[in-house]
């Protein structure tokens, strides 16, 4: 879906009979117009070589322990039931249940380092899908709105796509405005009769009657400009309309959104569930134009029955759709111009509480990261033997926040001004990684 904020839209013009004009010829038109779409000639026009991100996020905060930093050697109420098995790098090893990205550990670099002191699900999203800490004042943008700024997108698709609904919803463009908002895809990509509101026409409206609607609000829209002088308002906002209507018409879109021309082979192997047709749908958008693509994947909350989700539910979907959606990248030739992060916002508690759980736990967690030019095949930081701390190299989330700005080509020292028309930093103040730039 389009998260759609309709907001006070009266300007220094004046609002005039033409707004409402417009919006009952919208109705009618059987498409809304989000305020992303308003923004596009504000947004530059990205170039073909810039590079774009998928982030995996995974929301409720995933055990370092059960994921990316094992530890065999742990006492049993620390490690749990689960083993660890070595992978295509030479002396990294990953959980058991993670056999797939075993195969592509040479593709990815683990963080296995990274500490915070929020421990608090919503504001501990806000700290990692910003790099700012929480604050009830500001609303800090994410790294899709602060690129959608930067580098713009290509044709008639948005630069920045959310799939999955926001986290805790941080991650959207903050104190920018709701113009570098994502556009929302809601539903389930595994679903046979997945598809993307506005951009899939509305039921039994086809090519010509589409055509014939915009006609006729083309007709309206010229009859009240010539009202109304031709303000400035009126003749920009032509444009916002006509860009709506090329999405719902563009092939480009429709191509993108269209799971089912991929083969079932490859369906298959990303997996047959929401998180795998996710990864694939987000491949999808980042080979025709999206700059950010992020999932947000839920259910990572696990107090309770801890490695039975996680070995049922959770790690099966993650290891398939996570280690094919690189080996994809890197055949077609996108994992030089693709950056693809997976976090979570925090860790868990390296001690298994009584009901089989593990509980929230910021004191050290681990965040990937491959493609997108950065070194991989390594691991980067590491944990006391129970990971309870980084026992070398600690990262702070603003540095990962510096790295991935760094690796997409932003300067994490530019400047915008916040309605307080207060000078702020893109990144807080974090330092990008060596060992990975």
């Amino acid at each position: 879906m389009l998260d759609i904020e309709l907001g006070n839209s009266k300007t220094c013009d004046g609002a005039t009979r033409r707004d409402f004009l417009r919006v009952g010829a919208l109705s009618a038109f059987g498409l809304s117009l989000p305020q992303l779409l308003q923004a596009q000639k504000a947004i530059p026009t990205a170039k073909a070589k810039d590079v774009s991100v998928i982030l995996l996020f995974m929301s409720g905060g995933p055990s370092q322990m059960d994921t990316f930093d094992p530890k065999p050697q742990a006492p049993s109420d620390y490690r749990g039931s689960f083993g660890a098995i070595g992978t295509n790098v030479a002396g990294v090893q990953l959980s058991e249940h993670l056999p797939n990205l075993a195969k592509q550990m040479d593709k990815f670099s683990i963080l296995r380092s990274v500490t915070s002191p929020d421990g608090n699900h919503e504001t501990a999203c806000h700290y990692v899908l910003t790099g700012y800490p929480f604050s009830p004042a500001l609303e800090y943008p994410g790294y899709g709105s602060v690129l959608a700024r930067e580098k713009g997108g290509i044709g008639a698709i948005p630069p920045y796509a959310h799939i999955g609904g926001l986290p805790n919803n941080h991650g959207g463009a903050g104190y920018m405005g709701a113009i570098y908002n994502p556009f929302l895809i809601g539903g389930d990509p595994n679903d046979q009769n997945f598809s993307v509101r506005d951009v899939t026409a509305p039921y039994g409206v086809d090519a010509v009657r589409m055509s014939r609607r915009k006609g006729l609000r083309d007709a309206l829209d010229t009859w009240q400009r010539d009202k109304e002088h031709a303000s400035k308002v009126a003749l920009s906002t032509d444009a916002f309309y006509a860009r709506a209507f090329d999405l719902v018409t563009s092939p480009e879109a429709k191509k993108a959104f269209t799971l089912a021309d991929e083969p079932q082979k490859l369906r298959e192997e990303y997996g047959r569930n929401q998180f795998g047709q996710s990864c694939l749908l987000a491949r999808r958008l980042v080979e025709n134009g999206v700059r950010c693509v992020a999932i947000h994947s839920g259910g990572w909350d696990t107090h309770e029955n801890n490695f039975n989700n996680l070995k049922n539910n959770l790690l099966p979907p993650l290891d398939k759709g996570y280690a094919t959606l690189l080996k994809d990248l890197k055949e077609r030739g996108m994992l030089d111009t693709t950056l693809v992060v997976w976090m979570g916002e925090f860790g868990r508690t390296p001690r298994i509480n009584s009901a089989g759980g593990r509980d929230h736990w910021s004191g050290a967690f681990s965040v990937c990261m491959g493609g997108g030019g950065v070194k991989t095949g390594q691991v980067v930081g590491v944990t006391s033997d129970r990971a309870e701390y980084p026992k070398e190299r600690p990262i702070r989330v603003e540095d990962v926040a510096a790295t991935v700005y760094r690796a997409l080509g932003i300067d994490g020292e530019k400047e915008y001004m916040s309605p307080q028309e207060r000078p702020i930093r893109i990144n807080y103040d974090g330092v990008p990684l060596p060992e990975l730039i």
